[in-house]
């Protein structure tokens, strides 16, 4: 029976058969953990599943990503005990502050693969799709039971696919794409469901990621884009990767739903207060002025989105009143960034650059709203509170948008600036 991405990485994974509806123990590849939850992981691994020591070290990434570097006495003890446990465990990969996020860092270091099975203790792990894996998060207790056996238990999901056709138009990018799937699909449309993306060969993994990360946007358990293009390849050839002879593109497979997207005809979205579903036009929105305008995390953080703002940024400043915050997603981004001159534009423009991580996308450190802040955020959420104040407004859009509004104040068409 022909099988979807989805249905073939768990086969592989419980060593059987594996079809929608399915409740199959799997092997994890991979298990990455990172500073917010990690003490809670640790608790309930030593003190409830009695283990003292995981099942295999070299399957196990930790990333201290959310806050750092630390922005409370607190923070930094739960920081300092998490390296004092890896050190016990004799865990080798650890990515401490200044690396980054915890989804494009293990990209980038090649641990992510095509195939593989890998979980989280974050809901954005569905981000490891960028590259062909299966990711997925998960909460405390099943991380802790992963650490000490290598296994899990997962119901297998139905697939979504979405089937993009042609190009991108001017200032249109991935983001839009994303945020066109959850307006039409809405926030639970592919409710413990994978979602598959195709016809994206052109798409760099950084745009990849945009779309792997918003997946769980939807509801979704993963986010897969096909791992094939010259998009991928650019990634996957200087790492010596190749995607497993068994994990392809079944024509025959069931899919649940089918999203078609003319590219060519879609336009620049934005999501509205207080929900990632609530998506318009950024041409029928009305004028909406902004405080703040921040481009960065696991979705829009990579370098490929910093020098798309960058391209617009150039020669141009911020205008009067707004504040521009860029945190790349990782360090490699960062030093990709500095090499090319975009961070140079972008500091002459007028942002400040954050330490590569998370930052405020969690509101807890790094750019957090006060009440009655407007922002336009290149990140995944904008419920109410995410970024700070339950008072502040935050509009989600893509890194074009986001330096078009830093330049005329107001949430801005990029066709605008010229």
């Amino acid at each position: 029976m022909a099988q979807t991405l989805a249905e073939q990485i768990l086969s592989h994974a419980s060593g059987q058969g594996a079809h929608a509806g399915d409740n199959v123990v799997v092997q994890v590849d991979l298990a990455m953990m990172h500073d917010s939850i990690s003490p809670s992981i640790i608790k309930v691994l030593e003190q409830e599943l009695g283990a003292e020591r995981v099942w295999d070290p070299s399957k196990i990434a930790v990333v201290v990503d959310h806050v750092a570097p630390a922005a409370t006495i607190q923070t930094a003890e739960y920081q300092a005990n998490l390296r004092r446990w890896v050190r016990k465990q004799a865990i080798p990969n650890l990515f401490d502050v200044g690396r980054g996020i915890s989804h494009p860092v293990l990209v980038e270091e090649g641990l992510a693969r095509p195939g593989m099975l890998i979980i989280g203790s974050d809901s954005h792990s569905t981000g490891y799709g960028a590259v062909g894996a299966f990711g997925t998060g998960m909460g405390s207790t099943d991380m802790a039971l992963a650490l000490a056996t290598g296994r899990i238990w997962l119901r297998v999901p139905e697939t979504v696919r979405v089937l993009a056709h042609g190009r991108f138009g001017p200032g249109v990018s991935a983001k839009d794409l994303g945020l066109f799937v959850a307006r039409t699909i809405g926030a639970a449309g592919a409710t413990y469901q994978s979602v598959e993306w195709h016809g994206l060969d052109f798409l760099s993994v950084g745009e990849r990621m945009t779309l792997a990360t918003l997946s769980i946007e939807v509801g979704a358990k993963a986010g897969i884009v096909v791992p094939s293009g010259a998009g991928f390849d650019a990634w996957a050839g200087p790492r010596g990767i190749s995607v497993p002879e068994w994990l392809w593109v079944d024509e025959g497979a069931t899919y649940a739903r089918t999203v078609e997207v003319d590219l060519a005809t879609l336009e620049p979205q934005i999501s509205a207060p207080h929900y990632v579903d609530n998506v318009t036009n950024v041409s029928d929105l009305g004028r909406v002025a902004v405080d703040v305008v921040y481009i960065g995390t696991c979705t829009n953080g990579h370098h490929d989105h910093m020098a798309a703002a960058a391209r617009l940024l150039k020669g141009r400043k911020v205008a009067a009143g707004v504040r521009l915050l860029v945190v790349p997603a990782s360090s490699e981004a960062l030093l990709q960034a500095t090499e090319d001159g975009t961070l140079a534009t972008l500091i002459s423009a007028g942002a400040a650059i954050g330490t590569p991580g998370c930052g405020a996308c969690i509101g807890r450190h790094m750019g957090v709203l006060a009440p009655g802040e407007v922002c336009l955020f290149t990140g995944n959420r904008n419920f109410r509170g995410r970024m700070g104040s339950p008072e502040a407004q935050i509009y989600l859009g893509s890194p074009e948008v986001a330096a078009a509004t830093a330049i005329t104040g107001y949430i801005t068409h990029p066709s605008e600036i010229r």
